[in-house]
C-alpha cells in the first residue's frame, strides 16, 4: 500500500508553506515525506520536489503556444489534462515503492476541485496505483473570521468534497498570523454550530441577509443536519499543531497501521564539533 495527501486549495492559502513544513517535520521526526509539484505555474519552493509537472509541461507552454493561446485558468486546466494523457511519465516518475508517502502540491485554481472533473480523474488513477489517498483542503483562516466568510468557505470545502469522492480534511492555514482576539473569536468557528453563524450574520445586519435570510438559514441547516465539515488550525510555528493535523490525516487513510514506519539514514552529530 502507498499514500498521498491531495493538497488543494485556492491560491494563497499556503499549500506550498504546508508540504515544506510537512517535508521538515518529517525529517526532524526521522520519516520520509516526499512531494510531487502538481502547479505548472509555480516559481519556486521551499522544498526540493520529488517529481514536478514543470519538467513535462509549463504554463508559459500553454500561453505562449500560437494555436492553444490560452489565460492562466485555461492554460492550468490544459496541463493538468496534459498530465493525465501522460499518465506513464507520472507513474514512472513515482516508481513503485511499498509504504511511500507523498504530498501532491496542487495548483490554486479552486475550479479545479470544486466542479472540473481533472482531479477526480487524478484521483482515480491514483487509486489505480494502490494509493489510499486523503484530500487536504487548506484555506486562509484570515479570511474566515466572520461569518458570511466562514459560510462561503464551508459551502467551498462542502462543494470539494462532493466533486472529489475521498476522505477530506478541512485546514485553517496561517493560525500564527492571526491577533489573540481574532483566535478567540475563529474558535466558535472550528466545529461549525450554524446558529452562532447565523446570530453573527444578524447582527451584522447586511443587506444581504436582510434580504436571503431564509436561504442563509437553509445552509446552516445543511451544515449542522449532516455534520460534513470541520476545520482543524494550523500553526506552522507550532510542533504540537503539526503533529496533530499529521497524525489525523494518518490514522484517515490508516498510514502505518500494518506496517514499520520508514526511516532515513541520519549521520550521527560529531561530539568534536561542540568544542
Amino acid at each position: 500500500m502507498r499514500y498521498a495527501q491531495l493538497v488543494i486549495g485556492p491560491a494563497g492559502s499556503g499549500k506550498s508553506t504546508y508540504c515544506s513544513t510537512m517535508v521538515k517535520h518529517a525529517t526532524d521526526t526521522k520519516r520520509i515525506i516526499e512531494v510531487v509539484n502538481l502547479d505548472p505555474a509555480a516559481e519556486h519552493f521551499d522544498y526540493t520536489p520529488f517529481v514536478d509537472i514543470r519538467e513535462l509541461i509549463h504554463l508559459d507552454d500553454a500561453m505562449e503556444d500560437e494555436e492553444l493561446q490560452f489565460g492562466p485558468n485555461g492554460g492550468l486546466v490544459f496541463c493538468i489534462e496534459t498530465l493525465l494523457e501522460n499518465c506513464d511519465w507520472l507513474e514512472e516518475q513515482l516508481g513503485d515503492v511499498d509504504d511511500d508517502y507523498i504530498l501532491f502540491d496542487c495548483p490554486g485554481q479552486i475550479e479545479l476541485y470544486t466542479h472540473l472533473p481533472v482531479m477526480r480523474r487524478l484521483v482515480d488513477m491514483l487509486q489505480r496505483w494502490n494509493f489510499r489517498v486523503c484530500a487536504v483542503f487548506m484555506i486562509d483562516s484570515q479570511f474566515m473570521v466572520d461569518g458570511a466568510k466562514f459560510l462561503s468557505g464551508t459551502m467551498a470545502a462542502l462543494s470539494v468534497m462532493v466533486n472529489l469522492e475521498i476522505p477530506h480534511v478541512n485546514i485553517l492555514t496561517k493560525m500564527d498570523l492571526l491577533s489573540k482576539t481574532t483566535r478567540r473569536q475563529l474558535d466558535d468557528y472550528l466545529d461549525p454550530d450554524p446558529h452562532i453563524l447565523l446570530a453573527d450574520m444578524r447582527n451584522g445586519q447586511s443587506r444581504w441577509h436582510g434580504k436571503y435570510a431564509k436561504l442563509t438559514e437553509a445552509i446552516g441547516e445543511v451544515i449542522e443536519n449532516f455534520s460534513l465539515v470541520r476545520f482543524y488550525p494550523l500553526n506552522i510555528k507550532d510542533e504540537d499543531s503539526i503533529e496533530n493535523i499529521l497524525l489525523t490525516i494518518d490514522n484517515i487513510i490508516q498510514y502505518g497501521e500494518d506496517t514499520d514506519v520508514k526511516i532515513r539514514d541520519f549521520d550521527e552529530p560529531d561530539p568534536d564539533d561542540d568544542e
